[in-house]
C-alpha cells in the first residue's frame, strides 16, 4: 500500500514527531510512504525510508497561502497515487481539505475544546466554529479515547467517523537511544520537564511547585531558549536550580538520567513524553489533564496524577513520588502495552484498506 502522511513543519512538535515515526514504521513494514510538509523547516530529519516532499521553503499562514499550498499538494499527489492520505495539525488539515484529496483522514492530535476554552471569547467563538466546519463531517482518527470522546461532544461528530489510534512506541528503540552517552547531562541529580514555552505547558506552575517542593534536586528544562521563561525564572528566584539545556533530538538520554519527570499541561493529546519515561524506567508526576494522562497512568501508576493548576497538589505528588520506590515492572509493561508500535500499524493499515 502507498500511505501520504501530510503536516506543517518537522519543526519539533509531538504532532510532528509522532507522525514521523507512524511514516518510518509503516515504511519498516515494506509500504511505499511518503512525507509531505508545508514547509521545509523544522528540527527533525524526515523519517527513515520515506519519500520527502515540501510544497514550500517557507509557508503562508493565510487565506492565499492556505490555497497555494492546497494546490501544490493537489497537484502533487495527482502523479502519486496513494491508498490514505493523513494528515495531522489545523493548519494541515485545513490545506488537505481545500485540496479536495480522496481517502483523507485527519489525525486529531489534542483536545480541541481545551484548547478553545484558553482563548477569549471572542476568538473562542471563532476558533470552535472554524473546527466544526473543518472536522463535523469528515473521517477522523483520535490519538486517545479522551480526544475521541471531545470531538463527539464538543464538535457533535458522529462517533462511527472517529477511529482511536494512539502513537506507536519502540520500546526497544527508545531504551537503545536512552543508553548512548550523552556528557550534556547534570552530573548532579535532577527532575526533567520536557516540553516548548507555551502557555498549554504551564512552566509557570512548574516553578511555582518545584520552589514550593524544595527538593534537593536540580530542575532541567528540555527546551529552546525563550526570555519569557527566563524571566519566570527569576520571579522565583530559582536562576541557580533551574538549567534550561534546549531542544534535544535525543531526548532519552536525559529521561533515563532523571530522577523524576514531570508534566504540568493544562490540555494535551497523548502526551508522549510520559510514555516515554515510563520506557525509560523514570518516575512521572503527571497533572490529571484532558487527554490522555489518565488512560497512561493506570493502576498503581495513578498515584502520580494531581489535579491541573495546582502547585501545593503538584509539589506534594514530586515530594511523595521521589520517597516512594519505583513503580514495579509488572505496572509499567501493563501501562505501555497499549502503546506499542505494532498495535498503532496494524490499526493504520487496517484503516487504509478500508478506504481502499
Amino acid at each position: 500500500m502507498r500511505f501520504a502522511l501530510f503536516t506543517t513543519n518537522l519543526a519539533g512538535g509531538g504532532a510532528e514527531k509522532a507522525l514521523a515515526k507512524i511514516a518510518s514504521g509503516l515504511a519498516a513494514r515494506g509500504h511505499e510512504v511518503d512525507f509531505i510538509v508545508c514547509e521545509d523547516a523544522g528540527k527533525y530529519p524526515p523519517p527513515a525510508g520515506c519519500r520527502f516532499q515540501a510544497l514550500a521553503a517557507r509557508a503562508g499562514h493565510g487565506w492565499l497561502g492556505k490555497r497555494r499550498l492546497a494546490w501544490r499538494l493537489n497537484r502533487w499527489l495527482a502523479s502519486n497515487p496513494h491508498e490514505l492520505l493523513v494528515s495531522t495539525l489545523p493548519f494541515a488539515d485545513e490545506v488537505a481539505a481545500l485540496a479536495g484529496i480522496p481517502r483523507h483522514v485527519c489525525r486529531i492530535a489534542n483536545t480541541l475544546s481545551a484548547e478553545i476554552a484558553r482563548l477569549p471569547a471572542a476568538k473562542a467563538q471563532r476558533r470552535a466554529a472554524r473546527y466544526r466546519a473543518l472536522y463535523g463531517t469528515r473521517r477522523l482518527v483520535a490519538v486517545s479515547q479522551g480526544v475521541a470522546n471531545d470531538l463527539r461532544t464538543g464538535f457533535g461528530v458522529d462517533a462511527a467517523r472517529v477511529t482511536v489510534i494512539a502513537n506507536p512506541f519502540n520500546f526497544a528503540a527508545i531504551r537503545a537511544l536512552a543508553a548512548e552517552p550523552c556528557t550534556a547531562r547534570p552530573a548532579a541529580p535532577y527532575i526533567l520537564h520536557v516540553g516548548r514555552y507555551a502557555a498549554q505547558k504551564r512552566h509557570d506552575l512548574l516553578l511555582a511547585a518545584f520552589a514550593q517542593a524544595d527538593l534537593p534536586q536540580q530542575l532541567v528544562l528540555l527546551t529552546p531558549p525563550d526570555a519569557r521563561l527566563t524571566a519566570l525564572i527569576a520571579q522565583h528566584g530559582l536562576q541557580r536550580r533551574v538549567a534550561s539545556a534546549n531542544f534535544q533530538a535525543n531526548p532519552y538520554p536525559w529521561m533515563a538520567g532523571a530522577d523524576m519527570l514531570v508534566l504540568c499541561s493544562d490540555h494535551e493529546g497523548l502526551p508522549n513524553v510520559l510514555i516515554e519515561a515510563l520506557a525509560c524506567g523514570t518516575r512521572v508526576v503527571s497533572t490529571d489533564c484532558p487527554s490522555g494522562p489518565r488512560e497512561i497512568l493506570v493502576g498503581e501508576l495513578a498515584q502520580g496524577l494531581v489535579p491541573c493548576g495546582d502547585a501545593a497538589a503538584l509539589a506534594a505528588a514530586m515530594r511523595a513520588a521521589l520517597a516512594a520506590p519505583k513503580p514495579g515492572a509488572g505496572a509499567v509493561a501493563a501501562a505501555l502495552a497499549p502503546y506499542a508500535a505494532e498495535r498503532a500499524l496494524d490499526a493504520w493499515e487496517g484503516l487504509a484498506w478500508s478506504q481502499a
